[in-house]
C-alpha cells in the first residue's frame, strides 16, 4: 500500500479513485499523506547509520558556506523534530485511556504513533549527521545550474530541469524542484 501510495505521490494523483466512494478516496488521501511524510524524512532516517557521506553542492559557492548551510539544516531538522517528538509523545500519552472506552482501533493513538516513530528516526539521523557522519564535499556545476533555472520561464525551466536531472540521474528531480523551489 505504501508503495503505492508513493508512486501516486510522484505522479500527482490518485490512481483508480475516481470512481470509487468517499471512503476509498479518503484512504487514498491518508496513504499519500503518509508517503509524503516518509519522503520528507527519509534522508535522515538513512543517516541514522552512515559514517561517511558526500554533499554535493553548487559549485557557485564555496565550500565553507555549503557546509555552513548543511550544519544549519541539521541543527534545524534535530530542534524541529525534537519538539514534535515532545508533543506527539505527550499526543500518545493522553489519546491512549482517553480513547480505551471508545471500541474500534484506537485512530488516534495510531496516528500519534506514526508520527512519534518517524519524528524519533529523524532526530536521530540529524543528530548522526552533525556529530557523527564525516561529511566529504564535492562541488557540482549542474547543482548551480538548477538555481539560475528558477528565473526562466516555465516551460524553459522545465527543460533545462529535466536535462539537469538526466545529467545527474536523479528520476524525480523534475518532480522534487517544482515542489519545493517553485512558488506557484
Amino acid at each position: 500500500m505504501l508503495a503505492e501510495a508513493e508512486r501516486e505521490r510522484r505522479q500527482g494523483r490518485a490512481v483508480g479513485t475516481a470512481d470509487s466512494g468517499w471512503l476509498a478516496r479518503a484512504k487514498a488521501r491518508l496513504m499519500r499523506w503518509v508517503a509524503e511524510s516518509i519522503a520528507e524524512q527519509r534522508l535522515l532516517w538513512h543517516l541514522r547509520g552512515q559514517t561517511a557521506a558526500c554533499l554535493f553542492f553548487p559549485d557557485d559557492i564555496d565550500e565553507a558556506r555549503a557546509t555552513g548551510v548543511l550544519r544549519a539544516q541539521l541543527r534545524r531538522d534535530f530542534e524541529k523534530h525534537r519538539f514534535w517528538l515532545t508533543i506527539d509523545g505527550i499526543g500518545f500519552v493522553i489519546s491512549a485511556p482517553l480513547l480505551f472506552f471508545v471500541p474500534g482501533p484506537n485512530i488516534v493513538a495510531y496516528y500519534f504513533a506514526f508520527r512519534l516513530v518517524g519524528h524519533y528516526l529523524s532526530l536521530r539521523g540529524a543528530r548522526q549527521g552533525m556529530s557523527v557522519v564525516q561529511w566529504r564535499t564535492e562541488p557540482s556545476a549542474p547543482l548551480a545550474e538548477l538555481r539560475r533555472a528558477i528565473g526562466l520561464e516555465p516551460a524553459v525551466r522545465e527543460r533545462h530541469v529535466q536535462d539537469v536531472a538526466v545529467r545527474l540521474r536523479l528520476e524525480h528531480l523534475a518532480s522534487f524542484f517544482a515542489r519545493t523551489a517553485i512558488i506557484s
